[in-house]
């Protein structure tokens, strides 16, 4: 073993566990891979920056733009509303829910198509008497299994199509993973709709126990006549670090004033809302000249009106926020909200707000502001489950537009008239000459955290690659599986695909396989093609847990679940997609 390879899979080793342990944002650690590798002098500048000029890369960046132009024109937002049904029949709304979100996430991004729809799904079984807990999971996973449909309905996808290009070899034709994720989609649709459906818990979504248990975690106190608090400030006061209790909102003749600033002078009468641990409560009773309110009956719908709104925010992979308190984070000033309590696992945490210390899927119940939705709703550091609003739910004009542009981008990749990277530039070219987007309104739909991750993962991809480590690792994988064959190799790369996925994420996971798999494929001499599917149905075939894919930790709070939840209805579906998979991909490209 050569240093180049040694030092390769220590750094590739080193990179899996900070992933593992989330120590950083995911594109900070991958980043932070690549530039070993470049110092280290294993790969030159040229060759690691090679995955910021790749076309795999570089379309799913031109996707984001054509998927939020379909998005702001405000479509989308019919479609559920017309396939849930009268609710007569819970699995058969369940079976009209899913056909058409797995068909919307064969061609635009998932995410936002899951942050738009679950508030959407939650209302409509809050006011049918379903519980939400039933229908957001399949959400999630029907979005899933339309991702692996096509080359854009995923960017997994385009960064395996991109390296595929990248080695000279063809890259995927617009409908060819079909071949494997139509009929997977549908025995995993049927499959939630009869056993799943089942095995779904029935729960409280995070808001309705906010609500119910509102009377345990919020606490009214009034500035009296003559009381020595008035003219202070919030801070002056020692209303703004108090042990369990969190200062939220302030109210003043009829004014709300959420997410309440620390220079803010109190007044005569004003009534103080607290959030937090109310056996700390006493520390309030103690501040001479505020009264203390018991046995208040203040909930939460109390706290709204038309300048403060309470909305709910799932915290991401991706976010600043992880592994720092609430304290920490400043959201008070970052954000203008308000943190009114943390739901994770279904339960509400019951410690201070402001040291409660956040995790990917946590739930934040925020008060805001009015403009709050506006200015943050693109956030990498959380997704905004909040209602559409009525007002601007569609614009017939950028709908039919963009419902065209992206129609004929389909078609042009489809038919071989222009590489899918022409056709996604020709698309957002339209979309710009047409105002249906603008600039600035393109540039908050570019995730470019994720274009960031796959960049660089393409780089450590090439390392593996160049100093021989994939070959390296190809030939102990063929070992392991030997006396099963080209099968063997097969399941051996669909489950550490799998693995990678449910514990870092779906395209890292991707990139570190398909170096490795083509090499399997060369010393097999297989046609790499049926390792190429493989890893790409198996990097989007996340469903064991709400950690694994992005989708499944937006409706993990918001739907009441927990961990085991996803473990009971995941595994056997993750069991029938590997199934399904190996087999056809063995009769297809290996024989």
């Amino acid at each position: 073993m050569t240093f180049e390879i040694a030092f390769v899979l220590f750094v590739v080793l080193g990179m899996l566990v900070c992933l593992i342990k989330e120590i950083a944002r995911p594109d900070f650690i991958v980043f932070f891979a690549l530039a070993a590798l470049i110092i280290s002098g294993v790969l030159t500048p040229a060759d690691a920056l090679r995955g910021f000029s790749n076309e795999g890369m570089l379309t799913v960046a031109l996707l984001f733009i054509v998927a939020g132009a379909v998005k702001q024109s405000g479509v989308l937002n019919q479609i559920i509303s017309s396939s849930l049904g009268s609710g007569r029949s819970p699995r058969r709304s369940l079976l009209q829910m899913m056909f058409p979100m797995a068909g919307l996430s064969a061609f635009l991004n998932n995410t936002p198509i899951v942050v738009m729809f679950t508030p959407v799904v939650r209302k409509w079984c809050i006011e049918k008497n379903i519980p939400p807990s039933k229908f957001l999971i399949p959400l999630s996973y029907a979005t899933i299994f339309g991702g692996t449909l096509t080359l854009i309905g995923t960017s997994t996808n385009l960064v395996i199509h991109g390296f595929m290009l990248e080695q000279g070899l063809d890259g995927f034709s617009m409908f060819q993973l079909a071949i494997v994720a139509l009929p997977a989609g549908f025995i995993g649709i049927i499959y939630m709709t009869i056993i799943g459906y089942k095995l779904l818990p029935e729960r409280k979504t995070s808001k309705q126990s906010f609500e119910e248990s509102s009377r345990e975690y919020l606490a009214e106190a009034y500035v009296e006549p003559n009381s020595p608090l008035i003219g202070k400030t919030i801070e002056a006061a020692g209303l703004r670090n108090l042990n369990g209790l969190y200062l939220i909102e302030l109210m003043r003749r009829g004014e709300r004033i959420a997410s309440v600033p620390s220079y803010i002078k109190l007044n005569e009468n004003d009534k103080l809302i607290f959030t937090g641990v109310l056996s700390t409560i006493v520390d309030l009773q103690n501040i001479k000249g505020l009264r203390v309110s018991t046995g208040t009956n203040l909930k939460l719908e109390d706290l709204q009106n038309g300048s403060a709104k309470l909305v709910e925010a799932v915290v991401s992979h991706q976010s600043s926020l992880v592994q720092k308190t609430v304290k920490e984070t400043k959201f008070r000033s970052k954000y203008g909200a308000g943190v009114v309590a943390v739901h994770r696992n279904d339960e509400r945490i019951n410690n201070k707000v402001g040291d409660i210390n956040l995790k990917p899927g946590d739930t934040l119940l925020l008060l805001t502001n009015k403009d709050f939705e506006n200015r943050w709703s693109s956030s990498r550091d959380f997704y905004l489950i909040s209602p559409i609003k009525e007002a601007d739910v569609i614009d017939p004009r950028k709908s039919i537009i963009a419902m065209v542009t992206l129609l004929s981008m389909i078609l042009l990749a489809a038919f071989n008239i222009l590489p899918m990277f022409k056709s996604a530039l020709l698309a957002v070219i339209v979309l710009f000459l047409t105002k249906t987007i603008t600039f600035v309104g393109a540039r908050k739909y570019i995730q470019f955290d994720v274009l960031l991750l796959i960049a660089c993962a393409i780089g450590v991809g090439i390392a593996l690659e160049q100093t021989g480590a994939a070959s390296l690792i190809a030939s102990y994988f063929i070992k392991i599986s030997k006396g099963a064959g080209i099968i063997g190799a097969i399941i051996v790369v669909y489950l550490l695909t799998t693995i990678f996925t449910e514990i870092i994420t779906n395209n890292a996971a991707a990139v570190l396989m398909v170096p490795i798999s083509l090499a399997i494929a060369n010393q097999l001499s297989v046609d790499p093609m049926a390792f190429f599917v493989a890893i790409a149905i198996a990097a989007s075939a996340s469903f064991a847990t709400p950690i694994g894919y992005q989708c499944n930790l937006i409706v993990y709070g918001p739907g009441g679940y927990r961990f085991s939840d996803y473990l009971k209805i995941g595994i056997p579906l993750n069991i029938m997609y590997l199934i399904v998979t190996v087999v056809i991909v063995y009769f297809v490209w290996v024989i």
